[in-house]
């Protein structure tokens, strides 16, 4: 599996892509290159029939270009790194860090793409995948892009619980651009399994997280914030700029969608300090779990006084959004 981290929470998961469906996609491609080039300099030839022979082999030559070198980094740039042969089997490029492509990326892939590919007939690009532990031809190495599988099964893709409500967009003015990659896969694995950890071992994992997410950004995280809680948001904030990057038009804050505010408000989800540990024993007698949030675990025999105010802050938390210090 990928150790991508992609802020769309899309490529985080997907497998690099394995060089048999890379060359099935890249022999797709040249032939529909191959095909629209023969059809584009026969029209072409026949139009300019009355030109002398160096004026038709200048233009063969800038059709062979445009075609088969400008038409690639096009067709990647405009689909984002999927082709045609690419959406046939089901992969797609990406940057290294999960992020879609741009045109810089695409270039710099198509023009050394001419040499390992068509210069070399594929002998230096199938070299060079099976070299790389990741599957990558030159051209990827050096335009920092990976092909990765789109099509696997939704059950191995782990759900992130999203942040509680009054954490959305706390996190606006947080400096991400010095937390690396693999920082960012394990806040990931933690909150897709955090359910599934030991209560005590969650909460010290969660702890450990939080303070190696702080130390690369250079803001502590706010008192009173569960350390999970406080990893969703970071993550959700991060996952928001890149979709508006990506796209343009996401939401202006790293608030949660429409839905996921009541999942992230549920029960356990991100509790206390023993987020799933329940209350302490103290001499024999349970202690009742402090509130957290929007959600509080109330003692046993509260009766029918379990169902607190979700929607009034908690007195200790600023109701304004968080604000690294100067």
């Amino acid at each position: 599996m990928s150790e991508l981290v992609t802020g769309e929470a899309v490529a985080l998961e997907l497998r690099p892509a394995k060089l048999p469906s890379r060359a099935l996609a890249v022999l797709l491609d040249l032939a529909v290159a191959v095909i629209a080039y023969i059809a584009v300099t026969m029209g072409v030839v026949a139009a300019t029939a009355s030109l002398d022979e160096a004026a038709q082999t200048a233009l063969s030559i800038a059709m062979f270009v445009l075609l088969l070198v400008g038409g690639p980094i096009a067709v990647e740039t405009l689909s984002h790194g999927r082709s045609l042969g690419k959406m046939a089997c089901g992969l797609r490029v990406v940057r290294d860090d999960g992020g879609p492509i741009r045109f810089r990326h695409a270039l710099v892939r198509g023009l050394i793409g001419v040499i390992e590919i068509l210069m070399t007939l594929g002998v230096v690009a199938v070299i060079a995948s099976l070299v790389s532990a990741r599957g990558r031809r030159l051209g990827d190495v050096f335009a920092g892009t990976l092909v990765v599988r789109e099509r696997v099964p939704l059950t191995q893709t782990g759900f992130v619980p999203p942040p509680p409500p009054w954490l959305a967009g706390r996190f606006s003015g947080l400096d991400l651009s010095a937390v690396p990659d693999g920082l960012w896969l394990a806040i990931r694995q933690y909150l897709t399994r955090m359910q599934q950890l030991d209560p005590q071992v969650g909460w010290s994992m969660a702890e450990r997280l939080a303070t190696d997410l702080a130390a690369h950004t250079g803001t502590p995280a706010p008192q009173g914030v569960p350390a999970a809680a406080y990893l969703a948001a970071v993550l959700q904030e991060r996952q928001a700029r890149e979709a508006r990057r990506a796209f343009g038009n996401g939401p202006a804050g790293g608030g949660a969608p429409g839905g996921a505010g009541a999942a992230a408000g549920a029960p356990g989800a991100y509790g206390p300090p023993a987020m799933s540990s329940g209350a302490a024993p103290v001499g024999g007698q349970p202690v009742a779990q402090e509130e957290v949030g929007r959600s509080a675990v109330p003692h046993a025999d509260a009766g029918p006084q379990t169902s607190a105010p979700q929607d009034a802050p908690p007195v200790d938390r600023p109701a304004t959004g968080f604000v690294p210090p100067a």
